[in-house]
């Protein structure tokens, strides 16, 4: 700009910057209000600086950083810069029409005023872009914090003592709606922010070790479960039980206990369809133990029929007195079965009739991996 035409725009800036908010009050909805207090303040300095900054043409951090708080300020009062945008647009308005018409008062060259109009919205466009950059940084920053709040209270939630007061104030202070249900879930990645959004926006999930842990709200809702399984894939999931939210530190260590204990290998498995193998391994001692007590008859036998009295067992101790089911299980001919039986009543004794050494018979069984 020339100084010929600075000299002349600037002493039409203080009622064009007055003309500027009066016009940002009528035409933009979201502005529509008494220009009073912080908010009338900001408005009013965003529109003297922004008029002094282009009239003047040098760099102004000071400026910069005003307008980028305005993006920051949008951010935070929970709108979208279309409204922001909006009013620069009206004042790149105002402006053009106000300098040309001061620029043809003072003499200032057609083919001048011409270009004028090209600076006033490039203008427009940089303000814009430091606005976007404020409004963009605040959203990041806003959801780093609602990230942090939220692990936080997924740690309050995994604590047995977690008092409703403290899990409601934390629930208000992170945005987290609290359902009325939940279920802990153990996952096979260390991604936890990448896998809450990817289960929905109301999943809490944690980093823990090489795994995440996370709660599923509303985890019975229809369609909840195929979600989750098209959402994780094969990736190693366990969904613990559903329990109501006080109770949710009981889901999520059930859950925890399952993925360590089940180590599954890829997809969404449900603890409490393995509640007997979490039953007999959850402790390898007295695992070990009971193996060693209950099936200690089948190692006085030679290794290789001791397998196939133990396919047998496992067989009988499922379908007791069946020859022909047991025989048909394992592709064998009934009097084979029936041979087999006999040796294991050798082995066993009564305890074959007995309900609770069967039980505790097929415990072992299960505890050795069968």
């Amino acid at each position: 700009m020339s100084p010929r035409l600075a000299d002349a725009l600037r002493p039409v800036l203080p009622a064009l910057a007055e003309e500027t908010i009066a016009a940002i009050a009528e035409e933009v909805p979201q502005y529509a209000r008494p220009m009073e207090g912080p908010f009338g303040r900001g408005v009013r300095m965003g529109v003297e600086r922004a008029l002094a900054r282009f009239v003047e043409g040098r760099p102004d951090p000071a400026s910069r950083e005003l307008y980028v708080e305005l993006g920051r300020g949008e951010q935070r009062a929970g709108r979208s810069l279309d409204a922001l945008l909006a009013a620069y647009r009206t004042g790149a308005r105002l402006a053009w029409e106000r300098f040309s018409d001061a620029g043809q008062a003072a003499g200032v060259p057609a083919d001048e005023l011409f270009a004028l109009a090209g600076q006033i919205f490039s203008y427009i466009d940089r303000i814009s872009a430091e606005s976007a950059e404020g409004f963009t940084a605040e959203a990041s920053a806003a959801e780093a914090d609602r990230r942090r709040r939220r692990r936080a209270l997924l740690r309050v939630l995994m604590r047995d003592d977690a008092g409703p007061e403290e899990v409601r104030d934390l629930a208000h202070l992170a945005g987290w709606p609290r359902p009325q249900t939940v279920a802990g879930i153990a996952l096979g990645s260390d991604d936890a922010d990448r896998l809450a959004g990817r289960l929905g926006p109301d999943v809490l999930a944690v980093a823990e070790d090489d795994r995440s842990i996370g709660l599923v709200p509303d985890p019975d809702a229809p369609g909840r479960e195929a979600q989750l399984r098209a959402v994780l894939g094969e990736l190693p999931a366990v969904l613990g039980p559903t329990v109501a939210l006080e109770r949710a530190a009981a889901s999520l260590a059930r859950a925890r206990l399952a993925f360590d204990v089940l180590a599954p290998e890829g997809g969404l498995v449900r603890a409490d369809d393995h509640l007997v193998e979490l039953l007999v391994r959850v402790d390898p001692t007295l695992a070990a133990a009971l193996v060693e007590r209950e099936l200690a008859p089948l190692e006085t036998v030679r290794a290789s029929s001791r397998a196939k009295l133990e396919e047998t067992l496992r067989a009988w101790l499922d379908e007791p007195g069946q020859i022909t089911p047991v025989a048909r299980r394992l592709g064998l001919h009934p009097q084979t079965v029936r041979y087999r039986v006999g040796q294991l009543r050798e082995l066993f004794g009564e305890r074959l009739d007995d309900p609770e050494a069967r039980f505790a018979l097929a415990l072992a069984l299960r505890a050795r991996g069968g």
